[in-house]
């Protein structure tokens, strides 16, 4: 969605909540537009997008954790010139992205901890397995091996089996990882739990290395829970200043001192990494922004393949 220039914002903001004052950008989203503003001495985020599908879900997650995680609250959800827009609170810290190993080492208690928050939500009213839908909390497949197998399946990103037959490499990369997720997947449980499903990309705020905000719940889906830790195992090298960490053993000793028994950890670990490299392949195929990203990509799943 292309940014709005901030008089423009201004303009919509005046008209719909009232006198407004310091607007100002956030700069990051892909699907979506956001721009800090404050109003009566409330420091409130607004976000502008094609869809509402996303601003449902996050109200859905608010509303499923009933307080237990830090998701700021929705304030009004409705249309905009060219989609839709969602006023929301805006929640104090910085982004995790921005975090040195040393900060990153001293915030994984945290994120462990609110990753168990997560997985204990209460999700028996919701149906299925995949990406669930903000109108009515559905989600598409009967299983959680079948939501695995369907990688890549978002309508967002539709052609991008077209686009990914330009690269051979990175096609044959694709195929080789979906013949080992084949071969993989029946060691992983149909266990539902609620997953954020993109907790980088400029979505979890920290403050004094305590996890703030859980933002952009678009993503989300019914599964396992592994497979937000598969989140960061996959996207890890990305961040080159995490090289030193260890977040699979930090994970391992975090569920050991719990008593969280995760029978085939291993196996479901790497299928869902698997499924969220293949994923990210057909993203930067799809969005046809960057080479280089591309090639990154298929390198980082091809080291998943063996």
């Amino acid at each position: 969605m292309p940014s709005l220039a901030t008089e423009d914002v201004e303009g919509f903001l005046r008209q719909h909540v009232g006198n407004v004052e310091a607007i100002e950008a956030v700069g990051h989203g892909e699907w979506s537009r956001a721009y800090f503003f404050r109003q009566g001495g409330r420091d409130l985020v607004v976000r502008f997008s094609a869809t509402d599908d996303d601003f449902l879900k996050d109200q859905r997650a608010h509303d499923l954790a009933r307080g237990r995680l830090p998701i700021p609250r929705l304030i009004e959800v409705g249309e905009a010139p060219g989609g839709y827009y969602a006023i929301s609170e805006r929640a104090g810290g910085t982004f995790l992205e921005e975090r040195d190993a040393a900060s990153m080492q001293a915030v994984l208690p945290s994120l462990l901890t609110t990753l168990d928050l997560v997985r204990d939500i209460d999700i028996t009213t919701t149906h299925g397995f995949g990406m669930w839908q903000g109108s009515d909390g559905r989600a598409p497949y009967s299983t959680w091996r079948e939501a695995l197998l369907r990688v890549a399946s978002s309508p967002r990103i539709a052609g991008w089996q077209v686009a990914l037959r330009e690269s051979a490499e990175s096609q044959r990369t694709f195929d080789l990882a979906f013949a080992r997720l084949e071969r993989l997947v029946d060691a992983c449980p149909d266990v539902r739990h609620l997953v954020h499903s993109d907790m980088l990309n400029f979505n979890v705020l920290v403050q004094h290395h305590e996890i703030t905000a859980m933002l952009d719940w678009g993503s989300s889906m019914y599964g396992d829970f592994v497979w937000d830790l598969a989140w960061f195992t996959v996207w890890q090298p990305w961040y080159t200043a995490w090289s030193t960490l260890d977040i699979r053993q930090a994970a391992r000793a975090h569920y050991a001192a719990i008593g969280l028994e995760v029978p085939n950890f291993d196996e479901r670990l790497r299928c869902c990494e698997l499924a969220i490299g293949m994923d990210g392949l057909a993203y930067q195929a799809w969005v046809r922004r960057e080479p280089e990203n591309l090639a990154w990509t298929t390198r980082r799943l091809q080291s998943l393949i063996e």
